[in-house]
């Protein structure tokens, strides 16, 4: 009998369920096969220099899709090229984002953009300031292609 009303019950959830509008925003993400193929530029860019970094790749929430510890970078690097992801805004005036856990305010931290709307960050640590922040540009800069081959 019990089990009856509980079919009973799951079914009368069921029926008031809201169909799905097919009109609702759509946006893009970033995958992890993108993720990649971003910083797989980065690196390639950082080989063709000699340097040693770490290069982050977080989506649009600060979450971080992939982690890449070149071989002899120094380990501290880590945690600075996780921080870096949000550089871009302390230095466009959201002073605010020092707030954020593990946020560094320190160049290197690029944003991921496609069609206008950010859609991630790269950062990347073990160098000079500017020739990280190169580093970065140079995977950020890959990330249309990347995404539209998807």
């Amino acid at each position: 009998m019990k089990r009856v009303l509980l079919y009973a019950l799951a079914g009368s959830f069921l029926s008031f369920a809201i169909p799905i509008r097919a009109d609702l925003p759509t946006k893009k993400v970033l995958t992890l096969e993108v993720a990649k193929k971003i910083a797989a530029a980065s690196e390639a860019e950082a080989k063709k220099r000699g340097a040693t970094v770490v290069i982050v790749v977080v989506d649009d929430g600060g979450h971080m899709l992939i982690l890449e510890r070149l071989d002899d970078t120094q380990v501290a690097s880590v945690e600075v090229g996780i921080g870096k992801v949000f550089e871009d805004q302390v230095r466009d005036g959201r002073v605010a984002a020092l707030a954020l856990p593990g946020a560094t305010p320190l160049q290197g931290g690029v944003p991921i953009e496609f069609e206008g709307k950010v859609i991630g960050a790269i950062g990347v640590s073990g160098n000079t300031p500017r020739e990280d922040e190169d580093i970065a540009k140079v995977g950020a800069a890959n990330a249309a292609a990347a995404i539209a081959a998807q």
